[in-house]
């Protein structure tokens, strides 16, 4: 009796944990709209915020800004009479109005995430902690990724310096 006791815990919980996260595919950000597939990112509900987990691949190595952008579309945009992959994304998101980009536990943008780091084959497996999201911050916006780096500072530039947007995925 313990051990069914114990087992209908365990799927109880299971099921708890399993709708307390979204996978979220990734696809490159292209002036036509969304490009190829390069893999999914997890997003998982804990008591200290929601951990990301990234299974891509295809992407150039070393450190990519990363973040939550306020609208739920990868799609291009004009700009200046330009074609901008992702635009349509919006900017950071910023539910409070700080139009300060931080750190992802400072007070800047809610949407500020560490940077995601790439392997040098185009993987990224590592995962990244926010502490300050839940998932309902996170639903029915896009999740970016950036060309360069982010030091989370507006300082020497804007944004952290990220830099062009290359992929993307709608979080539903």
């Amino acid at each position: 009796m313990k051990y069914k006791r114990w087992s209908m815990a365990c799927l109880l919980m299971s099921a708890a944990a399993s709708a307390a996260e979204i996978s979220v595919p990734v696809n490159v950000a292209e002036k036509h709209g969304s490009g190829a597939a390069v893999g999914v990112v997890r997003i998982v509900e804990t008591p200290y915020g929601l951990a990301f987990y990234p299974a891509l691949k295809g992407l150039s190595p070393g450190l990519h800004g990363f973040h939550i952008h306020e609208n739920p579309s990868c799609g291009p945009s004009e700009k200046e009479g330009v074609m901008i992959p992702a635009l349509a994304a919006g900017g950071h998101f910023d539910p409070k109005g700080s139009k300060n980009h931080g750190e992802p536990w400072g007070d800047g943008h809610l949407g500020d995430l560490p940077p995601l780091y790439v392997a040098a084959d185009g993987t990224s497996v590592s995962p990244v902690h926010s502490p300050r999201l839940k998932l309902p911050d996170v639903r029915n916006r896009s999740i970016m990724i950036h060309a360069g780096s982010d030091n989370h500072s507006d300082h020497p530039m804007p944004l952290g310096g990220g830099g062009a947007r290359v992929a993307c995925g709608v979080i539903d």
